[in-house]
């Protein structure tokens, strides 16, 4: 009796962070096309900042609500994250959704973890072992296929523009691992000053670029408040209760579901039809990434 009533209060501890989890990649993948309509209606470095506005206010909000501390911790570190996960991110995803695909922008994007390996060997104990380093040469393979930079400036200029968003996205992940959080609080707290410090300069560069007005109509409102409530307040507490009870391994599967989300979305909604190069390099990398979380023993956000 009391095995069962044990077995059963494990299972429930752990089918509400499985549903996060896959709530969460419904969330982030399906964003992917939210943004791109959203390009329809605004310039790239515009649409950065108001995100990064509203998502600064929501959750200074939520900090406010949770009681967390307000001022802010290991402000070196905490600026040069928001410089990286930010700034670099969101800044170069934006202007790769510009003129690029929503569903390849999400796979190169979310490449990552692969580039957390092999930027952060200097300064982590993460290294290529085992069957990682087959997963290594799948990505690359993918990435020289969906790439396809034979195929013309424009979409290769929005595949490197993605690229360089994963890049940059693997960074703010080394830099965050230098940075001691002990407590959902602390993390908290630093997520919302990191998205302060990210988002002046995305202010700064949409006041200096000039790019088209911005029609606000319920389309792009619509696109804003889901980047906002969605993509930054609900997702960030989505993934901090991933964090807190699942495995990191567990976790990390997040890499690999989202651009799967995004993929089918963009592919369903937007009518994105990858090339055969591009298909077959999307599930390359995809297989790479499966392969390279189910082996990796200590993945951090």
């Amino acid at each position: 009796m009391n095995t069962s009533a044990t077995s059963a209060n494990s299972r429930g501890m752990t089918a509400g962070p499985l549903l996060a989890l896959a709530l969460l990649a419904l969330i982030w993948g399906y964003n992917w096309v939210v943004m791109k309509i959203a390009m329809q209606y605004v310039g790239p470095m515009d649409f950065a900042a108001l995100r990064g506005v509203f998502g600064t206010v929501l959750l200074f909000a939520v900090l406010w609500a949770v009681g967390a501390p307000l001022r802010p911790q290991h402000v070196g570190k905490t600026l040069l994250l928001g410089l990286f996960q930010t700034t670099g991110f969101v800044g170069l995803i934006s202007a790769a959704l510009n003129v690029g695909a929503a569903g390849k922008s999400a796979v190169l994007g979310y490449t990552m973890p692969f580039w957390v390996i092999v930027l952060g060997w200097p300064f982590l104990p993460d290294r290529l072992r085992g069957w990682q380093w087959p997963a290594a040469g799948l990505i690359l393979l993918g990435l020289l296929l969906v790439l396809e930079l034979w195929s013309g400036a424009a979409d290769a200029t929005s595949s490197l523009l993605a690229l360089g968003a994963g890049i940059s996205w693997a960074i703010s992940v080394i830099v965050f691992k230098r940075i001691p959080v002990d407590s959902r609080n602390d993390l908290l707290s630093v997520t919302a000053w990191q998205m302060v410090f990210g988002m002046i300069p995305l202010v700064v560069i949409s006041l200096l670029v000039d790019e088209r007005t911005i029609v606000w109509n319920s389309s792009f409102i619509a696109a804003l408040v889901y980047n906002g409530v969605g993509g930054m307040a609900l997702a960030t507490l989505l993934w901090l209760y991933i964090l807190q009870r699942l495995p990191a391994t567990i976790s990390g599967l997040n890499a690999l579901a989202v651009p799967m989300v995004g993929v089918i979305a963009a592919w369903i909604q937007l009518g994105e039809r990858p090339s055969r190069a591009e298909g077959l390099g999307m599930l390359l990398i995809l297989a790479g990434l499966a392969l390279l979380t189910s082996t990796q023993r200590n993945v951090q956000p």
